[in-house]
């Protein structure tokens, strides 16, 4: 972490020995419509695993909230789809307030795969930035709700859609681990919403690996894994310069049953390597491309979510271009 400007800090910790008990209270404290420039208001959450449903509005902004570390601070919740929540209100946790930033927390929503949609982490912040945290789901884990948001070093676990929604987002650095849907499902990696040509949204996924988690690589059930899938006309998935292992399916990419979304939709491959990299045999639609480093560089932390403007001050480490 670089260097930030800090307005006050709090310590959340179970035992009673911090300023509170529980993450919602401290976000309850935290100032409301604060700018930048008078700095972050931390939350350092102690080790220990929290049973809390956290929603942080769009008043609270610039918070900071510090872990003791991926498995050392959970924050865990088991609302599903199955169990009457829609996939919005399924979120562990959700937050909405500009500029907030995630550092060393993990964030679990345990609801099975067989329980269908089930968020781990429901994001609506513009300009924020999640930093070695880990997202821990099946189907639907990260809803990458809307606005300019970044991910560095997390790791990012699921089957179904499990990185989807309509930001714009760059995740960069991270491990995206493929879990073992349930009996008969293929695992879509991707789900962008793009509904309109003119959304400068999408998503981007720089120098990650994408991997089979332990469940998935111990199974013979011949699950057929996909990059994406279009959820809305427009979807818009980058894969650039990232490890795929053997788990892509060939194809590389799903349909979602609406043909006319495949000459609508922009989803491309630049620069990846691994076993599952080959483009030989990829998709034949309209809206699919193999692209090289002029087009890719359009979807750079620098370009595409003007990220040298606001980064900086988060402390979190990034790569502007290529």
């Amino acid at each position: 972490m670089g260097n930030i400007t800090v307005r006050d800090t709090v310590v959340v910790r179970q035992d009673g020995k911090g300023n509170f008990s529980t993450i919602n209270d401290a976000v309850a404290g935290a100032p409301n419509k604060t700018s930048i420039n008078s700095g972050y208001f931390v939350i350092h959450v102690a080790a220990g695993v929290y049973a809390e449903y956290i929603s942080i509005d769009k008043n609270k902004m610039n918070i900071m909230m510090i872990g003791d570390g991926i498995n050392k601070t959970v924050i865990t919740g088991n609302r599903s789809g199955n169990d009457g929540w829609t996939t919005f209100n399924s979120a562990t946790f959700a937050v909405a307030g500009q500029g907030f930033v995630a550092v060393n927390l993990t964030f679990r929503n345990t609801a099975e795969a067989i329980k269908g949609q089930a968020v781990a982490v429901r994001n609506g912040a513009d300009l924020s930035a999640f930093y070695n945290c880990s997202f821990e789901g099946y189907q639907d884990t990260l809803y990458a709700h809307s606005l300019r948001q970044f991910y560095r070093e997390c790791d990012i676990y699921g089957t179904v859609d499990f990185i989807f929604g309509n930001a714009a987002a760059v995740f960069q650095k991270c491990n995206i681990y493929v879990r073992l849907p349930i009996h008969g499902q293929a695992n879509t990696i991707t789900a962008q919403g793009r509904s309109d040509l003119n959304q400068n949204t999408g998503t981007s996924i720089q120098e990650c690996y994408i991997k089979a988690a332990s469940d998935l690589a111990s199974s013979n059930a011949g699950t057929k894994t996909y990059l994406g899938r279009p959820w809305r006309h427009y979807s818009r998935t980058i894969f650039m310069q990232s490890f795929l292992d053997s788990l892509i399916n060939s194809a590389g990419w799903s349909g979602w049953g609406d043909n006319t979304t495949l000459s609508t939709l922009y989803y491309a491959e630049f620069n990846d390597t691994g076993p599952g990299s080959s483009t030989a045999n990829r998709v034949r639609w309209p809206g699919y491309h193999v692209i090289n480093a002029t087009e890719a560089a359009n979807f750079s932390v620098s370009n595409f979510i003007l990220g040298d403007n606001w980064l900086p001050a988060t402390g979190v480490p990034n790569s502007g271009g290529l």
